[in-house]
């Protein structure tokens, strides 16, 4: 069965999806770890595939996003870049890599560029990351940005929770959201935070808002592309909709395997190469005059 597409003539850009907020156009948004996976996301048309750092998790079997490596994250997008032809892709530079100096944040950054091929790296944080979003765009590094629920920042915020709840946190999002855009990002995305919140931060922004847990209201939406197909072990967030129920169909395919190789079952004669007919004839006849009886 062929996956029905769209219009895959139209290379998406950062003006691209500038221009969809502008036409008030639905913005889509999925993961995506490697090639195939790529391929599957940018062939259905989906519009931003981002090199998330939940790679840690639904990949590398981490408890969290904190341990991944640039190594890593600069190897699963060079193999996501190999599958995206369409779609505009999106890199997470990994935890520490753009918490210390300027200098390294900007190599870093710049290698998720030259070498893996993104078009656009994502960091965590609002006003505190402005002026490292600034030096970014002035180097021609596109930037987008992320607020609310930064699961990098999970230990300083004691857990995943919701943000934005208070009249002094909703203030705080919306200054952020403000200061990234002005600091030149191209796309905010605004995870775990009210709908309400959310639909208030799209509204006063320019440049898009991704939303993820953020409400309907967002110009675009995310999710994990492991969290759509049901391929995590951990219970799903109160956001994310599954839309096929991949692991089952996997596991039942793997005990079908397994019960065909015990029974014997598989191979089948048809699933064999055979030898040509003189090949194997010949091969007869040496076997027979070896295993001869002496008279």
């Amino acid at each position: 069965m062929s996956i029905t597409t769209g219009d895959f003539r139209a290379k998406i850009t950062a003006s691209t999806l500038l221009e969809k907020k502008q036409r008030q156009e639905i913005i889509t948004c999925l993961t995506a770890y490697d090639y195939p996976s790529a391929r599957l996301v940018d062939e259905a048309g989906i519009d931003i595939v981002l090199v998330g750092d939940s790679l840690a998790q639904v990949m590398l079997g981490y408890e969290n996003t904190l341990p991944v490596t640039m190594r890593e994250m600069l190897h699963h997008t060079r193999a996501v870049r190999r599958g995206v032809k369409r779609a505009f892709l999106v890199a997470d530079m990994p935890f520490a890599s753009y918490h210390l100096s300027q200098r390294e944040s900007l190599r870093n950054a710049a290698r998720f560029i030259k070498e893996a091929g993104a078009e656009a790296v994502k960091i965590e944080g609002g006003e505190k990351r402005a002026h490292l979003v600034e030096r970014m765009v002035e180097a021609e590094i596109p930037v987008v940005g992320h607020i609310g629920l930064t699961p990098q920042s999970v230990h300083a915020m004691g857990g995943y929770k919701v943000q934005g709840k208070t009249l002094q946190a909703i203030e705080q999002l919306m200054h952020d959201a403000l200061a990234l855009e002005r600091a030149g990002a191209c796309l905010v995305v605004l995870e775990g935070i009210p709908r309400e919140v959310a639909a208030m931060i799209t509204r006063e922004l320019e440049v898009p808002t991704i939303g993820i847990g953020a409400g309907p209201e967002c110009d675009g939406q995310v999710l994990v592309f492991h969290d759509l197909l049901g391929l995590t072990f951990a219970p799903p967030a109160k956001f994310v909709r599954r839309y096929a129920d991949v692991g089952a169909v996997i596991g039942n395919a793997l005990l079908a395997f397994k019960d065909d190789v015990k029974s014997g079952g598989y191979p089948s004669d048809a699933e064999s190469y055979h030898l040509p007919k003189e090949t194997l004839a010949a091969l007869e006849a040496i076997a027979e005059r070896k295993h001869a009886v002496p008279v």
